[in-house]
């Protein structure tokens, strides 16, 4: 599992259709935005490489994910700059990644 709920369970406070809520918010907006940012890559638009990179990031990290949390900064900090395309294309198959497996497990836990 590379997800973890600790954050929104204590948000949450026992409220088991907040914490279904928030998940279900992050299964609709993410992917839409994972999408967005590989477009934006690949067009070379890096102000909204920029943009979604810091979109993302707190959805992951409302979910516990650190790791992925880090590699959506690290895009989004080089989407500052078009002279780091090699470094975000490096990157964005592992952000793409880890969102795909967290989106798999979150619907089979979930029964999304």
């Amino acid at each position: 599992m590379i997800y973890n709920l600790d954050k929104i369970n204590e948000m949450a406070e026992g409220d088991e259709d907040f914490v279904n809520s928030v998940i279900s918010v992050f299964l609709e907006e993410v992917p839409q935005d994972l999408f967005a940012l590989e477009a934006a890559i690949s067009e070379g638009d890096y102000e909204n490489v920029y943009k979604l990179a810091h979109k993302i990031k707190p959805n992951v990290d409302l979910l516990g994910m650190e790791q992925t949390r880090a590699t959506a900064l690290e895009i989004e900090t080089l989407g500052k700059n078009a002279d780091n395309s090699t470094e975000i294309e490096k990157r964005f198959p592992i952000l793409k990644k880890d969102i795909h497996q967290v989106i798999s497990e979150l619907k089979k836990d979930f029964n999304f």
